[in-house]
């Protein structure tokens, strides 16, 4: 915005004895060589005001960063997790490696006017939701990730693992407004995984498998085919809830099942990796059953871990 001009009114000197704390401008009132009345009626721009100007503009743009980093922080401030008494965030050094590609978030979740979309997990120590570690790795090779690691005050202390599950932190992570995704795990005593996501207008979410369906889908946003979506949501409800939760005998019929059908196809649902293959794995390692498992579920469990980011999630379990 161009400022206004203001013309020498009188002749002499005013002097005023002004705090040293404010920044200092020519007196308008005393004519200088080189910028007088002819300057300023031919629209002439006074060196001085020129630099004001160029302040004022700098200044302006530092507030609208400020202000949308602000918005962003809001939303993780603003949830009923923000009473995080006890926040454990280790030292580390030098910045994550991202990719550069990045996909467009808008298309998949509408326009935000905040400076980053906060996903926020609350998850027990016990019992670390691999499925979603290995998530938050495909994440991270799609977009720009702000990933930090909490513990909220009903937990004691965690294992030093837990505190740097999803890597080293940014160098740069106190600039929201660069990152397209905030990823908040807090080790929390609840009883199911919970998320948190876009608190204003979306209620809770909660138990792992729901939560993984939901990040998952910022992975491959497109409808997809209706059967395969089936037969995948069918295999993560068998994972949690018989591989996880079930006896000596429901995980002995599910390691039957994925060996027939892993003997047909590489992988569990469709022709690459999907989120069935991602939460059953999971489930297998955590339940204790890969070393016995039978051979194509052996075999399936290996290309799982060769795309890297599942060994990263495992050694949580040692």
């Amino acid at each position: 915005m161009p400022m206004y001009q203001v013309k020498p009114i009188s002749g002499g000197d005013i002097k005023i004895d002004l705090p040293t704390c404010m920044y200092k401008l020519p007196n308008v009132h005393t004519p200088r060589s080189g910028f007088g009345e002819h300057a300023h009626q031919n629209g002439e721009l006074d060196p001085a005001m020129q630099a004001l100007e160029a302040r004022q503009d700098k200044i302006l743009r530092r507030l609208y960063e400020l202000k949308a980093a602000v918005e962003g922080l809001a939303k993780t401030v603003t949830t009923p997790d923000a009473d995080l008494d006890a926040t454990t965030i280790p030292p580390q050094g030098g910045a994550s490696t991202m990719l550069t590609g990045t996909a467009d978030l808008d298309s998949i979740l509408g326009k935000d006017p905040g400076a980053l979309r906060d996903i926020v997990i609350n998850a027990h120590p016990s019992r670390p939701p691999l499925s979603l570690l290995v998530l938050h790795g495909l994440l991270c090779q799609r977009y720009r990730v702000l990933s930090t690691v909490h513990v909220h005050s009903s937990i004691p202390a965690v294992p030093p693992e837990l505190l740097t599950c999803l890597g080293p932190r940014h160098a740069h992570s106190y600039a929201r407004q660069h990152f397209q995704l905030g990823f908040t795990l807090i080790w929390k005593d609840v009883p199911k995984t919970q998320m948190k996501f876009s608190v204003q207008t979306m209620c809770p979410v909660e138990g792992e498998g729901n939560v993984a369906r939901f990040l998952f889908g910022l992975l491959s946003p497109g409808p997809g085919d209706a059967a395969t979506a089936t037969l995948s949501d069918a295999w993560v409800d068998t994972a949690l809830f018989q591989l996880s939760e079930g006896g000596a005998k429901e995980r002995t019929a599910v390691l039957r099942a994925l060996n027939a059908a892993l003997g047909q196809s590489a992988w569990l649902a469709g022709a690459e990796l999907s989120l069935a293959d991602i939460v059953c794995a999971c489930c297998v390692h955590q339940s204790g059953s890969a070393p016995s498992a039978p051979p194509n579920v052996q075999r399936w469990l290996k290309s799982c871990e060769n795309l890297g980011h599942f060994r990263q999630a495992y050694a949580l379990l040692h």
